[in-house]
């Protein structure tokens, strides 16, 4: 009697944690964000495809998601008009298919159009992996004596091996 009920309560258990799941991904695709979701207005995860999705701006201007493959990845600036040690950018990452347990400041560089290009100094993320990532990716703001954005126009930041080769964001910048 005692395995019986062990067993029912397993497979109840179980059907509840399966159900939550569900849940989370229906709330996802009819557009409420996850709970663990960045504040930041995110789209939930296209469909998985190998074409390149175009970037899109959010509602601030400076937000912009990349939908390719079964990740979208939305990444804010956060300091590009501030003289900081490290420029810094808000990553979030979502999905129901890849896990996002990366190291992005290994994938990812900023480039100028006076031709700089610097790799990402580190990663900051409270999460080692799962489906919902986010977190803050920094970036020396003085790699070769004076501040990376002095008279620069244009800065892109590429982040490579994300479900998807490379997903590129640029910002154009007030001088």
């Amino acid at each position: 009697m005692k395995l019986r009920t062990i067993i029912l309560l397993l497979v109840v258990l179980t059907a509840v944690v399966l159900t939550g799941c569900q849940s989370s991904a229906d709330e996802t695709a009819a557009g409420a964000p996850p709970a663990d979701a960045p504040a930041a207005d995110m789209p939930p995860p296209a469909a998985p495809t190998d074409e390149a999705a175009p970037q899109s701006a959010g509602p601030d201007g400076q937000t912009q998601v990349d939908e390719q493959g079964a990740v979208t990845v939305g990444v804010t600036p956060l300091n590009l008009s501030a003289h900081d040690e490290t420029l810094d950018f808000e990553v979030a990452m979502n999905t129901h298919s890849v896990d996002l347990g990366m190291d992005l400041s290994t994938l990812a560089t900023l480039q100028t159009d006076t031709g700089l290009v610097v790799p990402a100094l580190s990663w900051e993320t409270s999460a080692s992996g799962g489906h919902h990532v986010s977190g803050k990716l920094h970036f020396p703001s003085n790699p070769d004596g004076r501040h990376l954005l002095d008279e620069v126009n244009t800065l892109t930041l590429s982040i490579q091996n994300v479900d998807a080769s490379e997903r590129v964001f640029t910002w154009q910048l007030a001088q």
